[in-house]
């Protein structure tokens, strides 16, 4: 349980922090509908066996944080920045697709703009309509032979902005600080869910729960809500509109330049290749003591990230310098911050963010005052 608890990394984090997320999306779901009852074992069972390889679909988000809204394109407004801020404040929607482990197409719809992510193989594409830029980024690949050696039984994927990208984060939250029980079912994207609700039991956390939409017939997260403490609407939320399970056509994981487009390139690090053993054919799928990486999800450690305190009321420290320079020279990201004693912070609802005047960067689901107490600490 100890060890769980260590290596867990609020859901929302990542992206903020390590400036990943593209884009996140919200839960709009229809009228409940009928299905048979499952224990909360029984669902977190569907979402781990879930088989789905390919998709495409619309996914719309929405976050209500408090926070003033992020523009996503203009002037001085440098490609990726805005977006790693885009969770946080207003609406999206976007195109999503998704082929295998390495193939998949992100279509951001803007106001008279598009902004398009294409990842296919070792190549990756950002275009930006609204200056005609485009940045192409080339990363190694590992061979079939290395996945097959190290993830056996996984099933490797972009870390898209997807609901079971989301839900997969907060999966790999669940121990002893969490409640995790099976609520009403509804129809998300014209299909039939079951919902998952994680309640932490903390005091410490600005969190009040999670409710996780798990399609009836194969398992997949078709959209997740976060709600915040004393609030009734979702503070953020994140699902498909619609939805697709057939494989998408492969020209939409091809990218050219358009003409006279300005165009960066960028070469990334191999990501290491996790170790995962095989599971035995009999052997239990995730549940309440389940580490992250039963879900897919690394250790923190990896990004040069400590974590103190336990579940939900845990803290994130990123060294000095972990934060890429184009987040936090961002004015758009100066436009959320206040001045604190020894640096800066953003509060939310659900989120609280303190970057002190040495670089380090602090990060939790918790109320300002918890990061500053963890950062005295050290």
């Amino acid at each position: 349980m100890a060890r769980a608890r260590q290596r867990w990394l609020p859901a929302l984090l990542i992206p903020l922090a390590l400036a990943v997320a593209v884009l996140f999306g919200s839960v709009q779901a229809g009228a409940t509908v009928s299905l048979p009852p499952k224990t909360a074992d029984e669902v977190l069972a569907m979402i781990a066996r879930t088989e789905v390889r390919a998709l495409s679909g619309t996914v719309e988000q929405a976050s209500e944080l408090g926070l003033p809204e992020v523009p996503a394109v203009g002037p001085g407004i440098a490609p990726g920045t805005a977006s790693a801020l885009e969770l946080l404040t207003g609406s999206h929607t976007a195109r999503v697709y998704v082929d295998g482990p390495f193939k998949a197409r992100v279509q951001i719809l803007d106001p008279m703009a598009e902004r398009d992510l294409v990842v296919n193989g070792g190549d990756a594409w950002f275009y930006n309509s609204a200056d005609n830029s485009a940045t192409h980024l080339s990363v190694p690949v590992p061979s079939r032979a290395e996945l097959r050696e190290s993830l056996p039984s996984a099933s490797p994927r972009p870390d898209m902005p997807t609901p079971e990208a989301m839900a997969k984060r907060f999966l790999a939250a669940i121990d002893a600080t969490t409640e995790v029980t099976v609520g009403g079912s509804s129809s998300v994207a014209g299909r039939s869910a079951y919902r998952l609700s994680l309640n932490p039991r903390s005091s410490e956390t600005l969190v009040d729960t999670v409710d996780i939409y798990v399609d009836a017939e194969t398992g997949l997260p078709l959209g997740v809500q976060v709600r915040a403490n004393g609030q009734d609407e979702p503070a953020y939320s994140l699902a498909f509109t619609e939805l697709n399970l057939s494989t998408p056509d492969a020209g939409l994981f091809n990218f050219t330049p358009p003409p006279g487009a300005t165009v960066t390139e960028k070469a990334l690090p191999a990501k290491p290749v996790p170790s995962m053993p095989a599971p035995e054919p009999d052997s239990a799928v995730p549940g309440p003591d389940a580490t992250p990486e039963a879900f897919g999800q690394a250790d923190p450690k990896q990004h040069g990230a400590t974590v103190s305190g336990e579940g939900w009321g845990a803290v994130v420290a990123l060294p000095a310098g972990s934060a890429p320079a184009e987040l936090m020279s961002s004015p758009q990201l100066a436009q959320m911050l206040q001045p604190v004693s020894g640096g800066k912070a953003l509060t939310s609802s659900l989120l609280s963010v303190l970057i002190l005047d040495d670089g380090r960067i602090f990060v939790g689901m918790v109320p300002l005052d918890r990061l500053q107490s963890a950062a005295a600490a050290q």
